[in-house]
């Protein structure tokens, strides 16, 4: 089932690519179970995003509670598939909720996204290295 899902995320997203001028929608849950390593957090979230294919921006907007502390950064990271980390690709000037704005990608960022290869991730005090995080995937209509 999972290379199932995997081979079908990879041929949605190499289908939006294709000449695509749609704007292209994705979505994700921030948990402490999707840290890698996960937390006990009992924090959750919910990020949005929406790719416009013929400018390579993206525009994007993260909000949660509940977190053990005041965020002390937030931002989004990738290339990484689920479970794995990576490095911050898009800082965000502000980590407190709600957080949003824009971004312009490279052709190879916008594949990554659309990929299902980034994730938010939101830092405290307590959590240093993420307290929560959601993957972003091609949502499956306009939000």
């Amino acid at each position: 089932m999972k290379t199932m899902m995997t081979g079908l995320m990879a041929g949605t997203a190499a289908l939006l690519l294709s000449g695509c001028s749609a704007p292209m929608y994705l979505s994700g849950t921030l948990t402490g179970a999707q840290e890698s390593p996960a937390t006990a957090s009992r924090g959750t979230g919910t990020v949005t995003a929406t790719v416009y294919p013929s400018t390579n921006a993206m525009s994007y907007k993260i909000e949660y509670a509940g977190l053990s502390g005041p965020a002390t950064a937030a931002h989004f990271h990738g290339p990484a598939s689920p479970g794995a980390n990576a490095g911050v690709v898009v800082p965000f000037a502000s980590a407190a909720t709600p957080v949003s704005g824009s971004a312009n990608l490279t052709d190879a960022q916008k594949a990554d996204v659309m990929a299902g290869k980034w994730y938010a991730n939101v830092h405290t005090a307590a959590n240093p290295g993420g307290e929560i995080r959601g993957q972003l995937m091609p949502a499956p209509m306009a939000r």
